[in-house]
């Protein structure tokens, strides 16, 4: 089955580095809370805020070895009172886990945006 699994983070500023580096703590966590190896990834889209530019988010998924996985990039919707230096992710995978064991990671300031969740 096609599953779905989201997380975010911010950075401290729009530096190529720190986006990719924050990017990378990011997908890690992901694979590690749910168990992943990039043969179960279809797909992932990453999204950033438009106050960040200085880098591709996805050379981070290409950077930790995933390098057959289809990956595009794109802008957040600029939302006035939005969280800024956000950098988000929606990954597609195979799975036979039922949705409600997901396990989607909110890292940094991006926590705010799922309170419900706990990571």
């Amino acid at each position: 089955m096609v599953r779905a699994i989201r997380g975010a983070t911010t950075v401290l500023s729009n530096d190529i580095t720190e986006i990719i580096s924050a990017t990378e703590t990011l997908l890690n966590e992901i694979a590690k809370n749910n168990g992943l190896l990039e043969d179960d990834i279809i797909s992932i889209i990453f999204t950033v805020t438009q106050d960040l530019n200085a880098a591709f988010p996805a050379v981070a998924a290409r950077n930790i070895g995933w390098t057959s996985t289809a990956l595009m990039c794109m802008n957040e919707i600029n939302v006035p009172g939005g969280l800024e230096k956000c950098i988000r992710v929606l990954l597609h995978i195979n799975s036979k886990k039922s949705k409600r064991d997901m396990k989607h990671i909110y890292l940094n300031d991006a926590k705010n945006l799922r309170p419900d969740i706990r990571c």
